[in-house]
């Protein structure tokens, strides 16, 4: 197979996608909580705990409208990265720092053309996804 046609298509599971929502609320509640047991001043506390929920409601509003838009990533032989989006068309991303595969999930960092940064938990099996293994040949070859 050619290297300019080799390229692995991923779609990301709902499933994955609401897990690591749901960790992020509860990580945000769990901080708030931490931040509330601070040995400061009650309105320290308290502006400290606001500020915390905003940053981390921010942070969650960014990775649900990013995934209405995304709905397949596709890796190319030379470490590009493209997204399906909403409108049926694929548009270039970027690849940050910080992401990494292993042999059965892995967690992609991505920047997307509108310059909104999200990331994307994976699983797959290299035995019944001709995709994922070709993920994880690109991987190794590309050194991401």
């Amino acid at each position: 197979m050619s290297s300019i046609a080799y390229f692995a298509e991923i779609t990301p599971e709902p499933l994955l996608r609401r897990i690591v929502l749901w960790s992020g609320v509860t990580f945000a509640l769990m901080g708030c909580l931490i931040i509330l047991s601070l040995p400061v001043a009650v309105w320290l506390r308290l502006a400290g705990c606001g500020l915390w929920a905003v940053m981390t409601g921010r942070e969650l509003r960014q990775l649900r409208r990013a995934w209405r838009v995304c709905r397949r990533l596709r890796f190319d032989a030379d470490g590009d990265v493209e997204l399906l989006e909403a409108d049926g068309q694929w548009h270039a991303a970027r690849l940050e720092a910080g992401s990494l595969l292993l042999q059965k999930a892995g967690w992609m960092r991505l920047q997307s053309r509108h310059g909104g940064r999200h990331g994307e938990l994976l699983r797959g099996d290299v035995r019944s996804s001709p995709d994922w293994r070709r993920l994880q040949v690109i991987w190794r070859h590309v050194g991401a």
